[in-house]
């Protein structure tokens, strides 16, 4: 057994099954270009690496994935359990006009966790109307680039590989 440092968690050697799909939608490719104001400075590629990052210290594997089409992720949730054990996903604008998107997340039996940079309900209204939260085991709005660490984490956690000190046995 061996601890991580700085989030208290133990770890279990059999991780390296577990595979996450990180899937990320519409204009964040643009993410350090498009509003820095909204979105701050850290790129999808900036992501990308720390998720990787921890991915490795948690011993799991994640798949960073971005698409402009709607199809395209469907297809892809679609697809998601043939290949991961959960989902990261920021569905980016879509998330608050696609009931189709919302019905892919609501179709494959892996926990999704939604995952919003930006702090929705600060904006205007129509970004607080989150569809595809509705189907998400858990949501994190308003962090910033960190909210897809968290939900790594939270994934993890979730899928049996981490376990939190308190579960040590004496």
């Amino acid at each position: 057994m061996r601890w991580l440092d700085g989030f208290g968690m133990r770890l279990y050697p059999h991780h390296m099954a577990i595979r996450i799909l990180c899937l990320n939608g519409p204009n964040l490719n643009l993410l350090g270009k498009r509003e820095p104001g909204v979105y701050g400075s850290t790129t999808l590629e900036d992501i990308a690496l720390r998720l990787k990052d921890l991915a490795k210290t948690l011993e799991v594997e994640v798949e960073v994935v971005q698409t402009n089409h709607e199809g395209e992720m469907i297809d892809r949730l679609h697809r998601a359990p043939e290949h991961y054990q959960g989902v990261i996903l920021n569905p980016g604008g879509y998330s608050h006009t696609s009931v189709a998107l919302l019905d892919a997340v609501q179709a494959i039996p892996l926990p999704v966790i939604e995952v919003h940079i930006s702090q929705v309900y600060r904006r205007e209204s129509f970004r607080q109307n989150l569809l595809t939260a509705r189907a998400a085991q858990g949501v994190i709005v308003g962090l910033g680039a960190v909210g897809y660490e968290l939900a790594l984490l939270a994934l993890v956690d979730l899928l049996g590989g981490a376990a939190s000190p308190a579960d040590q046995p004496d």
